[in-house]
């Protein structure tokens, strides 16, 4: 009788360890599927944040901060080139509300007053805006110099309104 039992416990004893193998084999593979699914997706999304970064690159390429000889020159004039564009965007921006229109922007507003909405340094000599009468829309590249004193002076170069 006690033969039996222990072949009995014995016989469990292996099913029940052929039942754990099985299961942690399963929970094994599972594991290694999720992991090699995590893998593709975290390589799939390195590349691309690769390729963002290869465009975000591109993209500076024509601003100021993204320009190293733009810096360079800004830097050697004895300023810094995120006080720079920072005063600079604050004097462009001050003349919306100058006069009726921006004096920048040599087309009369039809609705309002032309005023520059955004500006975009391309590098340490011209900027390029976008404006609008909250009807009419256009662009104008925009020079600026510093004089002797320091002060900034601002030219347009060139503008365009687009058609209706």
């Amino acid at each position: 009788m006690k033969r039996q039992i222990f072949l009995y416990l014995f016989l469990f004893t292996i099913l029940l360890l052929i039942f754990q193998y099985m299961n942690q084999k399963s929970i094994f593979e599972t594991q290694d599927k999720q992991i090699e699914n995590l893998r593709a997706k975290n390589e799939a999304k390195s590349t691309l944040l690769d390729s963002l970064q290869n465009q975000v690159a591109e993209l500076n390429y024509f601003t100021l901060s993204g320009n190293e000889n733009a810096m360079t020159y800004i830097e050697n004039l004895g300023y810094e080139v995120q006080q720079v564009e920072n005063h600079i965007r604050e004097q462009i921006y001050e003349k919306n509300f100058e006069h009726k229109n921006n004096p920048l922007i040599p087309y009369e507003g039809m609705e309002a007053g032309m005023k520059i909405n955004k500006i975009k340094f391309l590098n340490h000599r011209w900027i390029l805006a976008d404006f609008t009468d909250g009807n009419h829309w256009g662009e104008l590249l925009i020079e600026f110099t510093f004089d002797e004193n320091g002060n900034i002076n601002f030219q347009n170069l060139g503008s365009l309104i687009y058609p209706k």
